[in-house]
């Protein structure tokens, strides 16, 4: 046993040496370890390199036990502590705690917002669809504003190829659900913001039920069967959807509201492209800094709608060209024929965009 525990500390000293990482010592020396185990289970009574490594294989059952105890005891020391050295936010009296009337302080000034609008905002409930490029800048901006409740849902996890544009995420959170992980960020910059994370695919079944919570839809998906969903759902129950897309070094945002007299998301893309057509950010690449862009404008649209200030973008879509640096806005109309929709009282079947 002693010839195991010098193999041991061996391995911990040269990998020092060499520079190797705490986990990969660690490693090595599980390696070991199980070995040894193994040794003494499958060789017979009276082999010499079983007789070397102590005989038998109950002091090193108790040895996992030991160093098992030591380091859950360690973890919830640190839980522990943890909770001591980061208070719990100040819990409001009234609407708002103290502090965040500071925090504010930049929107109250401004007159288009508020007192009453930031009020408004804290007040209201949003619902992010897609933890990715365009909900990344949506869901951390939407936050800061000081949004009262944001219900991200999204069933991926983060994944590596995501870091270069998703930036709600962090390289130490890979394979983390992407829901707790932007959750997690979330509350990082505002913890009075009160995070729902959901970690499923949005499906007919749920839709409705979970719309019901929340006043507005951001919707930052690329899946054109989850968009015609949302839409339909949020045309069913009167609630402003705001759609951002990316495409390369393009991207685009409006804010469907047929109930304010705008059109749906329907209106202007009566169907799905055909396959090919609108390949994937994953097939056909995007600039990594665009979804920031796009993404942040989905989030000056939803405090516009929330606090009733400027003119949002209903019935226009904002297209944005990264490459040429420009920026356009088309507007769009309701169309009569429009199954989600149907503009009622219009005989003319005019076109989407004018």
């Amino acid at each position: 046993m002693l010839l195991v525990l010098v193999l041991a500390g061996a391995i911990w000293g040269l990998g020092a040496w060499m520079g190797a990482p705490r986990r990969q010592r660690w490693m090595m020396i599980a390696i070991l370890w199980a070995f040894v185990v193994l040794t003494q289970l499958v060789l017979p009574d009276g082999n010499g390199l079983r007789e070397a490594t102590g005989g038998t294989v109950a002091p090193w059952l108790l040895l996992a036990g030991a160093v098992a105890l030591v380091l859950a005891y360690r973890q919830v020391l640190r839980r522990l502590r943890g909770r001591v050295s980061e208070p719990e936010p100040e819990k409001p009296k009234g609407l708002f705690a103290p502090t965040e009337l500071e925090r504010y302080a930049r929107h109250i000034v401004l007159r288009e917002i508020g007192g009453p609008g930031q009020k408004a905002l804290k007040q209201a409930k949003v619902l992010v669809i897609g933890a990715g490029g365009l909900g990344s800048p949506a869901i951390l901006y939407l936050a800061a504003a000081g949004v009262g409740r944001i219900g991200v849902i999204d069933d991926d996890v983060v994944d590596a190829t995501n870091l270069q544009r998703q930036v709600i995420h962090t390289d130490a959170r890979i394979d983390m659900p992407k829901v707790h992980s932007a959750a997690q960020a979330a509350r990082d910059v505002n913890p009075y913001v009160e995070m729902r994370p959901y970690e499923r695919r949005l499906s007919e079944e749920i839709a409705a039920d979970l719309f019901a919570e929340y006043d507005l839809v951001l919707d930052g998906t690329d899946n054109f069967d989850t968009r015609y969903l949302a839409n339909r759902v949020a045309v069913a129950q009167g609630k402003p959807l705001i759609s951002g897309a990316l495409s390369q070094w393009e991207g685009q945002v409006s804010v469907f509201d047929p109930a304010n007299d705008a059109p749906c998301y329907q209106c202007i893309f009566p169907d799905a492209p055909a396959p090919g057509l609108a390949p994937s950010c994953a097939e056909a690449g995007v600039l990594g800094p665009l979804p920031g862009v796009v993404g942040s404008m989905m989030a000056v649209e939803a405090v516009k709608v929330i606090a009733d200030a400027g003119a949002a973008l209903r019935g226009e879509m904002l297209i944005y060209d990264a490459l040429y640096g420009e920026s356009r806005k088309i507007s769009l109309s309701r169309r009569a024929d429009c199954p989600v929709c149907g503009q009622r009282g219009e005989q003319d079947d005019q076109s989407a965009v004018e």
